[in-house]
């Protein structure tokens, strides 16, 4: 085979890998985005049964029949809602374009199962609450008609001690002592057969010493209204039991969540370090075709001098050319994870566009040369690389987190800087660099190692201030954007506790590129 033909033909291989690494980069975010759909459904799923299972506790408190109507209306809505969630998932298992190469995350064989488990629970629910809805019919009727039937009771009840205590006769006043006694029993403290029976015992004891038509219709009132005590009781004791048994299966349902959620993590960060090293091998690939190429060129020795020449200088170019593609196909893919772990926190790309002029500018003006500062502008928008590793629930809260949240959330640096670790690229060490040491601060109470002053990398300072510049001038799902003179103050408070102090002092002599820069990249709504 002529070199003309290796030539060609290691182009259209070197094509198709480059190719390739643009459609893994799609992929890759493609898949993010199904994996915080699939988080956000479960969530959801959760949170109806959350809302069904107040519902519950709801319905035993309601007082009338309308009321308890409303409730069913309520529970009937949320339950459509939870089916509508639970089709969305029958629908996402039709295949598209992406399953072909990817398998929807909820198809694993840990997600399908506790899936399932939860669709089953959601019967249960439903079922608890059919029970309840008629239990509290029958309550709502038994406690009207103990209202209506209670003060007959206590009617007859005040007239026979009356007229017991102008008898003046001290074993009548006994007996009836002890009515007065067992009623109070039966009505408000056991509510149970056993004292209901007593209750009625003493009232037959009474009769054979005080017989007349009054003490009949006592005892049949008595029997009416302590009927319906011990069969509200009863019921309460149904629905107590039936609460009981849903809020178990609420609780099994949340870590049932959670066991996904964690399930989720694990298979994003596998596929996310899975893609990466894949694209680094296509790199590496694309590194050897050139090497084999220009050996091939170099020994193909057929050429004339002037031929050799020629071809030479047509071959540097095409290799200056392609390392140029290489050089920008790595900056665009650690651009695009840059990206991804700033797009997980619902943040613009132009954010880590404008951190990586921010850098670069703030490099140069502290003396780094050209090539370190132009290395660590593509090296600066994979600072918060760490983010994808960090739970929506927490990464995207509307508002301050809590100690054990800001634990986790702090760990997003750490988690970056083991991703990136590992590689022997120069801009990858810077980036792994960055991403570990942004958060520090000069006073040293900055995270995860509470470095402080110069002990801080440089790469790691400067990242620092254009991160905080920026973030504190966008809006975030958990701030509104600040004001420009309330941000100046604040690094102007900062500068020697959480800036470096020369770079702050730069940042002010250089303001109006600052702001150029921030104008050039804004955020389109």
């Amino acid at each position: 085979m002529n070199i003309k033909k290796i030539i060609k033909i290691s182009f259209i291989i070197m094509l198709f890998i480059i190719l390739a690494i643009g459609i893994i980069n799609t992929i890759i975010i493609y898949q993010i985005r199904e994996n915080n759909s699939t988080k956000e459904l479960i969530t959801n799923l959760v949170s109806m049964q959350e809302k069904m299972n107040e519902l519950l506790k709801d319905t035993t408190l309601v007082n009338s029949l309308d009321e308890l109507e409303s409730k069913k209306a309520d529970f009937i809505k949320y339950e459509l809602e939870f089916e509508a969630i639970e089709k969305t998932f029958s629908l996402k298992d039709e295949n598209d374009f992406v399953d072909f190469f990817i398998s929807d995350i909820h198809k694993d064989s840990v997600i399908s199962s506790k899936l399932h488990l939860l669709y089953e629970s959601e019967k249960q629910i439903e079922e608890a609450f059919d029970t309840i809805y008629e239990l509290e019919k029958e309550k709502i009727n038994l406690k009207n008609q103990f209202d209506r039937d209670y003060p007959i009771e206590n009617t007859y009840r005040k007239n026979l001690d009356f007229k017991i205590q102008e008898l003046r006769d001290f074993e009548l006043y006994r007996l009836f002592s002890e009515i007065k006694y067992y009623s109070k029993e039966t009505l408000y403290q056991y509510k149970n057969q056993i004292t209901l029976d007593k209750w009625l015992n003493k009232i037959e004891l009474f009769k054979k010493k005080y017989n007349n038509q009054e003490i009949e219709e006592y005892q049949q009132i008595v029997t009416k209204v302590g009927n319906y005590v011990v069969s509200l009781k009863n019921i309460e004791d149904k629905e107590n039991s039936l609460r009981s048994k849903i809020y178990n299966v609420i609780n099994q349902n949340k870590i049932y969540s959670s066991e996904i959620e964690k399930k989720i993590v694990e298979l994003s960060t596998n596929f996310i370090n899975h893609t990466y090293f894949t694209i680094l091998l296509l790199i590496l690939v694309i590194i050897i075709f050139i090497i084999v190429l220009g050996y091939k060129v170099y020994k193909n020795v057929g050429l004339s001098v002037d031929e050799i020449e020629t071809k030479v200088q047509e071959g540097l170019e095409e290799i200056k050319n392609l390392n140029h593609e290489i050089e920008k196909t790595q900056k665009e893919v650690v651009f695009t994870m840059g990206a991804i772990g700033e797009s997980r926190s619902k943040e613009t790309g132009n954010h880590v566009k404008r951190v990586a002029e921010y850098s670069k500018l703030l490099a140069l003006y502290y003396g780094l040369n050209e090539k370190e500062a132009e290395m660590l502008k593509q090296a600066s928008p994979m600072h918060d690389i760490g983010k994808v590793a960090i739970p929506d629930a927490v990464l995207n809260k509307p508002g301050r987190f809590d100690e054990s949240e800001r634990e986790i959330m702090n760990t997003h640096a750490a988690l970056g800087y083991e991703m990136l670790k590992h590689s022997n690229r120069p801009l990858l060490k810077m980036a792994a660099v960055v991403a570990n040491e942004h958060h520090e601060k000069w006073d040293g109470s900055g995270y995860p190692r509470g470095l402080s002053g110069e002990n801080i990398h440089i790469y790691g300072r400067i990242t620092a201030l254009a991160d905080v510049f920026d973030a504190l001038g966008s809006h975030r799902v958990y701030k509104k954007a600040w004001d420009d003179e309330r941000i100046f103050n604040l690094f102007k408070e900062e500068r020697g506790k959480h800036f470096d102090p020369k770079l702050v002092d730069i940042f002010f002599e250089h303001l109006d590129e600052f702001l150029k820069i921030r104008e050039t990249f804004k955020d389109k709504f």
